[in-house]
């Protein structure tokens, strides 16, 4: 009985066992309910990586056209994993989900060591707990880099302040290089994740560390940012204007910004109970902030204060968007996850708090459930690769009419465009295309148009899609 309860209490039971349930359906594509297309694109780089060039400075899309799909994104470090696993194993779907799922449930346990160095463990184990349940839960499992991303930054974090605890002498070259390693793939990763460094100031303002550590630590800091910088602000214009295709989204100008978002306030307010950690735990998040305000925690206040004014950069770049997208949340999920668990700590009545935690963990994970199935709608994608084969070449450029989403793109395996239905229906825009090598027009009948007749011969027609050669 005592071994039950041990293990009941030791975080990693609870990261290991949360790691195999969202084994379930790991092999599916990427067709679930939200987020697909953000999933796609990530994919297509990989796949290219082993089809076409696997130069890791020039990831390419399927959607350019007949331009040669390089472009400028994200780092593709999660995109450049699932190719090499696919260069041993064949490639595969779903390798980007096992890939994310492994790292950010790392990043779970790096997150509670973290917060068990400064706070009681108690207040680790539930903030551990409720970043688990959290959008945590789901996005770990996607083919997406922001938890990828933000698991080397919590990483690097808890490195680095090994680096710079008071006193701390051994491992410290160790240390400070895993810091500038770590900090530097997550900031490659997704540049938004950098934002959390900024807790540093901490550390860096107290007079009792080493005056020659903090110099150390804000050169190495400074090295870390040198590829990021690189990447993002050289590399990325550069892929842009050689290769003639936007695809990677930099924000806004924060004036911009500040207006969209006082336009769109109590969305964007209702994204971080409602979303992010849900109803239950924004409750719980809201006790502990207001906790922590009594009880002069001058640590737990002043990683809030420093990390939400920090975001606040990352939600008035994004502007309009931020409230449309629930992946922008992810950044700030582990200080709340922090408060949170700080919160419910400081209740005294252990039946009550086991009573939340399980309601957290109840509430968060079955506003999530639809993570694990894909859109009934959209399973007959997986049968287009199959049909274009049929009808095509591999190398004949498409389009089909998806708007901006790339999803059925990548699963025609296939290179071309996605439009609108009114881009596709004028005759004009069209004829530029097959100048340009468009040979196939597909039809998504049931997701994007039903309605649409082309006056082109049909070589294909289901129910689902409807296949045009030019």
């Amino acid at each position: 009985m005592s071994v039950i309860k041990d293990n009941f209490r030791d975080i990693r039971f609870w990261i290991v066992l949360f790691f195999l349930i969202r084994l379930v359906g790991i092999t599916n594509p990427p067709l679930e309910v939200e987020h697909n297309w953000r999933q796609t694109s990530v994919a297509m780089v990989a796949r290219n990586f082993l089809e076409v060039d696997n130069n890791i400075l020039y990831p390419r899309i399927d959607i350019a056209g007949e331009k040669s799909g390089i472009t400028g994104m994200e780092f593709p470090l999660l995109n450049y994993s699932i190719y090499l696993v696919a260069e041993i194993f064949g490639y595969k779907h779903w390798y980007g989900r096992l890939i994310n799922l492994i790292v950010s449930s790392f990043g779970l346990f790096i997150f509670f060591k973290l917060i068990n160095k400064y706070f009681e463990k108690k207040t680790a184990f539930y903030a551990t707990l409720i970043l688990l349940f959290s959008l945590w839960f789901s996005y770990s499992r996607k083919i997406m880099p922001d938890t990828f991303s933000m698991s080397f930054l919590l990483a690097g974090i808890y490195f680095g302040s090994n680096y710079l605890d008071k006193g701390a002498r051994s491992r410290q070259l160790i240390n400070l290089m895993l810091y500038a390693t770590f900090v530097t793939f997550g900031t490659l990763s997704k540049i938004s994740s950098v934002y959390l460094l900024a807790v540093f100031l901490i550390p860096l303002l107290d007079k009792e560390v080493l005056l020659k550590r903090k110099f150390i630590f804000i050169l190495v800091t400074g090295l870390s940012g040198v590829l990021p910088l690189l990447w993002y602000f050289y590399w990325v214009p550069y892929l842009v204007e050689t290769y003639g295709f936007w695809y990677f989204f930099m924000g806004k100008s924060i004036s911009v910004g500040v207006i969209e978002i006082a336009n769109n306030l109590l969305e964007t307010l209702l994204r971080f109970s409602e979303t992010a950690i849900k109803f239950i735990a924004f409750a719980v998040f809201l006790y502990g902030l207001i906790m922590g305000i009594i009880k002069k925690n001058k640590l737990l206040i002043s990683i809030f204060l420093l990390s939400f004014l920090s975001f606040l950069i990352i939600v008035f770049k994004a502007g309009e968007t931020f409230p449309q997208h629930s992946y922008y949340l992810i950044p700030i999920i582990p200080v709340m996850a922090l408060v949170a668990g700080y919160g419910l700590n400081l209740i005294n009545n252990r039946k009550f708090q086991i009573v939340l935690i399980v309601a957290i963990g109840i509430e968060g994970i079955l506003n999530q459930h639809y993570d694990f199935r894909i859109k009934d709608q959209e399973r007959t994608l997986l049968l287009l690769e199959d049909d274009m084969n049929r009808v095509s070449q591999k190398e004949d450029l498409i389009i089909i009419n998806s708007g901006e989403n790339p999803t059925p793109m990548y699963f025609a395996h296939r290179k071309g465009w996605v439009e609108s239905n009114n881009k596709i229906k004028d005759e004009r825009y069209m004829q530029s295309l097959k100048l340009k090598g468009l040979k196939y027009i597909v039809i998504l009948k049931k997701t994007f148009g039903a309605n649409i007749k082309l006056a082109f011969p049909v070589v294909l027609e289901n129910e689902d899609y409807c296949i045009y050669k030019l």
